[in-house]
């Protein structure tokens, strides 16, 4: 009777020694030995993966139009905004503009009002830099001039983000070459990449992770600013500059107490 019973066992053991891929399900009868191979599922390989993304938010569920590809992708969305493919292109071109922006607007900020408070230079604090009178030029020169430049820079890079790479077409004071993008928001030539940084973009990640990075660290820095010159009326260099003289009474807590009352 004993040998004649049917006796099963499990053993998940390849089927060959090339692929791990598959489970053996071997069941050894009193007659004969029957295995079994069928594929493995990989859903719990695919979920691995899935948890060593990093995410904003540790343990979150990234959204699936948001599948790690662009640079500085942590599957913050939480307002579904680019769930639409063509809207999140032009975001992610936005965000970019704007963390460049922010970038360059803090080292102005921070370098004219280091040269400000040392007295090297009798520039005008940042937020009212806007409102000072300029010797070389009237503030209505000033202001068609920025239009002109400004609206020809916005305009060839919507034109490169509409049709990428047209830039580098048709005459322009024979510096088309220089104009020319290696990809929508990053443009390449040797007056707009000069070093000859991430010349191959398309395998450039770490490049474009570095810098949105350090832009969105900007953008918050310059939220910081704003909020910094409403509440104290003081500049940056200014603000650090009492802290460091006392402080242990001269700080946020401090600052907040006197505007409030």
């Amino acid at each position: 009777m004993a040998t004649s019973a049917t006796k099963c066992f499990l053993q998940r053991l390849p089927c060959n020694s090339t692929t791990s891929s598959y489970e053996t399900n071997t069941f050894i009868t009193s007659s004969n030995l029957v295995r079994l191979c069928r594929p493995l599922t990989s859903t719990r390989r695919v979920a691995v993966r899935a948890q060593a993304r990093p995410t904003w938010l540790p343990g979150l569920d990234p959204p699936p139009y948001l599948d790690g590809s662009l640079a500085g992708d942590f599957g913050f969305d939480p307002l579904g905004l680019g769930e639409d493919p063509e809207s999140l292109k032009w975001y992610v071109q936005a965000e970019l503009v704007h963390a460049r922006f922010a970038m360059a607007g803090i080292a102005g900020i921070l370098f004219t009002d280091l040269l400000r408070t040392t007295g090297i230079s009798k520039l005008p604090v940042w937020y009212e830099a806007g409102a000072t009178k300029f010797d070389f030029a009237s503030t209505s020169t000033l202001l068609i001039v920025q239009f002109i430049l400004m609206g020809f820079v916005e305009t060839k890079r919507y034109m490169d983000f509409v049709n990428p790479g047209s830039q580098a077409d048709g005459p322009f004071f024979g510096i088309e070459a220089a104009f020319e993008g290696l990809e929508p928001g990053y443009p390449g030539g040797p007056l707009l990449n000069p070093l000859g940084l991430a010349k191959d973009i398309k395998n450039a990640h770490d490049w474009k992770l570095k810098e949105i990075k350090n832009g969105r660290l900007a953008m918050v820095a310059m939220l910081g600013i704003f909020v910094q010159a409403s509440m104290t009326h003081a500049s940056p260099i200014e603000n650090l500059v009492q802290h460091l003289s006392d402080p242990w009474h001269k700080t946020i807590v401090q600052i907040l107490s006197n505007s409030t009352s």
